[in-house]
This record gives structure tokens, sequence and C-alpha cells, in this order.
């Protein structure tokens, strides 16, 4: 709302508010009717989705898919661990049970090996400088 001050025959400055309508670029009175609106009413919800990302470089493959029919949501999604097995989630939701969940994993988890490293021994200190015995 932008506050235009105008002046009166008198000098003196009153604060008229008035409204800017952007659609016409043209100052509206405040008191002109502002349109509210109007409520839709909800149509039946009815959809069904489905992606996935496979990238052999960085390792990153999962999917997900889900579709809904009213209040009744079904899908899954899966995704590799870490580990290199495979963790997937199937769900529904409703409005008589909530929403339920059931995760199962595939695959054997393949954790790294750790790397041994021989143990550095070092010699005495004395007698014993880089370039040799002495």
């Amino acid at each position: 709302m932008l506050l235009i001050t105008l002046l009166a025959s008198l000098g003196a400055a009153v604060a008229v508010p008035i409204q800017y309508n952007a659609i016409y670029h043209s100052p509206a009175a405040l008191h002109a009717p502002i349109p509210v609106p109007v409520a839709v009413p909800n149509s039946y919800p009815r959809y069904a989705f489905n992606y996935g990302v496979k990238d052999p470089h960085t390792g990153d493959i999962k999917s997900q898919q889900e579709e809904r029919d009213g209040d009744v949501v079904k899908g899954s999604y899966s995704l590799v661990e870490p580990d290199g097995s495979t963790r997937t989630v199937s769900y529904t939701a409703d409005d008589h049970n909530g929403f339920n969940a059931v995760v199962h994993k595939t695959g054997h988890a393949v954790h790294p090996v750790p790397v041994q490293v021989a143990p550095i021994h070092y010699a005495s200190a004395i007698g014993v400088s880089p370039y040799g015995l002495h």
C-alpha cells in the first residue's frame, strides 16, 4: 500500500492511503473492492510417478515409484547402500491404517578390508645419523 501525501490548500500535509493496481499500473482508492480467491472444490486426487538414478561414477543408484488413488497412497523406493547392499522400502498410507512401511535388504554387505601397514622401526639415537653409523 502506498502512502501519498497531499498538500492541502492551507499548506498542511494530509496522508491518504492508496492501493496500487499492478495490472493497470494506476492507483485505485483503498475502499475499492479487493478480489478474494474463490475456493475451488478438490477433485478426486489421482496420480502415478516414478524416477530413477544410476550414476556409475559416484555409485548413486536409486529409484522410486508411487501412485495415489483417492486417499490411498502406495509406493516403494530402493537405493544402494554404501556397503553395496540394496535397501527397498514398500509403503502404503490411508485414512484408516495410517502410514505403514516394510523394509527389505538384499545383497551382501561388503566392507573394505583394512590395509595392514608394516611398523616402522627406528634405530637407537646413539651413534646413528642420517649418513650412517659413526
